[in-house]
């Protein structure tokens, strides 16, 4: 399998469409919402209150985020593509954006063409695949042979269709055979909680909420979905390394805004995103916690989003998991 963030080639970026209005020369001059699609703890959510601070100091307006969970994100991404695109209204997510339409039915938006693309901010080093301590698998290995004695008997946690904690779970059941049955919860900190209790089998998970449950004791690490292994669990193999060829898929973190903003707007909150992204104290907690440091030009991360569509539909065609 290529290798794809989580959830990707002609690209429609929507940069700004023809009617789009200047960019008044106070901008901003008010708080900024950002809707943030997943619960407050959530991966998204706590990355962008890394950042918060920092975009606030350079655009000199408070960030307030607004946290609309819901359907893998669906809930917080169709409330930003109606809103007025006038840079008060952002979108911060995950690989969810385009994860989940290809593997759920009636998504009210297209995650390329109803949109405005600004930046592919962080990305990280893959989903952490973990298990309950009491768990009697110690490798993966061992999970993929339990889960084929008990078929459709063993459970997954994901936070929604389409997610990051839901994808690589089908990607592994794809490729090993298994009949594990996915379990949808709100958000990744109520399906952790029932992982972590034992009511759940697995889960897949980012590193910076897996290092911590790892260090603590309540949960085990078993391996990492990217194509090398992360300095912050030097012993945790990848799923190649446990046997899955070609297994390569990574979370990443972008920013949006509704169809139609302006070519100034867009400019104005990218170069904003870079020098957030200089901030010496969210490099120093991304470093721990597993996540990259991107920023990447409103044209490429279109073009980006455009090719993670296209691999998800094909992905979504190719496990048998589109809706029907």
């Amino acid at each position: 399998m290529t290798k794809y963030a989580l959830c990707a080639a002609t690209a429609i970026f929507c940069a700004a469409s023809a009617g789009a209005q200047p960019l008044p020369k106070d901008y901003p001059n008010k708080p900024i919402r950002v809707i943030v699609p997943s619960p407050a703890g959530g991966p998204p959510d706590l990355i962008m209150r890394m950042l918060q601070q920092a975009y606030a100091a350079n655009l000199g307006q408070q960030l307030v985020i607004d946290n609309r969970a819901g359907a893998g994100g669906v809930v917080g991404s169709a409330t930003v593509a109606k809103a007025q695109p006038d840079g008060y209204t952002w979108l911060f997510t995950t690989a969810s954006h385009t994860n989940t339409p290809p593997f759920s039915k009636n998504v009210p938006f297209d995650p390329v063409k109803d949109f405005t693309h600004v930046s592919l901010v962080v990305q990280n080093f893959g989903q952490a695949l973990v298990v309950p301590v009491n768990s009697p698998a110690k490798n993966v290995q061992e999970l993929i042979a339990l889960a084929k004695q008990r078929p459709g008997k063993m459970n997954y946690a994901s936070a929604g269709i389409g997610t990051a904690s839901h994808i690589p779970a089908e990607v592994m059941k794809s490729m090993s055979g298994t009949d594990i049955v996915g379990v949808q919860y709100k958000g990744v900190p109520d399906a952790m909680t029932d992982t972590i209790a034992g009511r759940m089998d697995l889960m897949f998970v980012g590193t910076q909420l897996a290092l911590p449950m790892q260090q603590s004791g309540r949960l085990r690490v078993l391996a990492l979905t990217g194509s090398k292994r992360w300095k912050g669990m030097p012993e945790v193999p990848t799923m190649q390394e446990a046997g899955f060829k070609g297994y390569d898929l990574i979370n990443w973190f972008g920013l949006w805004l509704p169809p139609g903003a302006s070519p100034a707007l867009v400019e104005r909150l990218y170069q904003a995103t870079v020098k957030a992204l200089g901030d010496p104290e969210a490099l120093k907690q991304f470093d721990v916690q597993g996540l990259e440091a991107v920023g990447s030009r409103p044209a490429s991360f279109g073009k980006f989003v455009a090719e993670q569509s296209k691999f998800m539909n094909d992905l979504a065609r190719k496990i048998d998991a589109a809706p029907k």
